[in-house]
């Protein structure tokens, strides 16, 4: 199957997220200077914009305006940006080339990139508690903060990120493989489409817990496709390393289970993701359009 490109809805949903993303970011020249250069380069050096998108699909799919969903959009972005820029230290992935530049800390020195992710992290709670132009009530602003707060921790990214370190070179299981990536590629993807929903009104459990069930597969299904591709991806079109996982012998989809598996997997779950939103309708479209890019993306 011919891998498919962003929707033009989608397209739209990004290009809004980086005028967003650029409205919250301190003026490059404010002092400190370097800190704020080093913020907007981890910010702004491109990618897919996939958990802003997720936030958009979910909130338009309960009829909210984009202006409405901007500071959860920002909110989850800036946390994966400063993620980003943790994890390619020296102490962490170790990883020079984030898409097609010089990561963080090759570019600005390991001390300011450790500042950068840091202002960044701070910064997305403040873009939450400051969006009072939305319309969104104290007591629903309040429970994203705590979604995304819980999304970043122990018992989310950061869990994630330790469970990955400790499981260098051991040999795992499927079950600890997808445990280690519930918590760190999951946690804040899942936490992107809850706080899309919660931000446009949506309180309905049943509705909330199938779209839970949603982000959960689009989230595994979304580190599955990262594996494969660093087994077969093109690292013009990837724009960073190929082949780290294998060279450090980190515990992966296809090393566990095998490639051919790996596919079965991945598509398992983009059909679950799929059959889990059919009660939306046609309101779900851009997060149906989201769950097949995910699947057969190919950077």
């Amino acid at each position: 199957m011919p891998a498919i490109d962003l929707s033009p809805t989608l397209r739209a949903f990004a290009a809004h997220a980086d005028t967003a993303l650029m409205r919250a970011l301190p003026a490059i020249t404010q002092p400190p200077v370097e800190l704020h250069r080093a913020m907007h380069y981890a910010l702004m050096g491109g990618g897919k914009r996939m958990r802003p998108l997720l936030v958009y699909a979910s909130g338009t799919a309960f009829g909210a305006p984009l202006a409405r969903l901007d500071g959860a959009a920002v909110a989850v972005e800036i946390i994966h940006a400063y993620s980003l820029v943790h994890d390619d230290l020296p102490a962490m992935d170790d990883d020079a080339l984030r898409r097609g530049r010089p990561t963080c800390h090759i570019e600005f020195g390991e001390a300011m990139a450790i500042l950068a992710g840091d202002a960044l992290q701070a910064l997305a709670f403040e873009v939450l508690t400051r969006d009072h132009g939305s319309g969104i009530d104290a007591e629903t602003r309040l429970e994203m903060l705590r979604v995304l707060a819980h999304a970043c921790g122990s018992q989310g990214m950061a869990g994630g990120q330790a469970f990955d370190l400790l499981a260098v070179g051991q040999q795992l299981g499927l079950d600890d493989l997808e445990r280690m990536h519930v918590h760190k590629t999951g946690a804040l993807i899942r936490a992107s489409v809850r706080l899309g929903a919660l931000a446009a009104g949506c309180r309905d459990e049943d509705t909330l817990a199938a779209l839970e069930r949603y982000a959960h597969c689009v989230g595994l299904a979304f580190q599955i496709r990262d594996d494969i591709l660093d087994v077969e991806g093109d690292p013009a079109q990837l724009g960073k390393t190929p082949g780290k996982d294998a060279a450090q012998s980190k515990p992966t989809y296809p090393a566990i289970i095998g490639m051919q598996a790996s596919a079965a997997h991945l598509a398992e779950l983009t059909a679950e993701a799929l059959h889990s939103i059919e009660p939306l309708g046609d309101s779900a479209s851009a997060l149906r359009d989201l769950a097949r890019f995910i699947a057969e993306r190919q950077s």
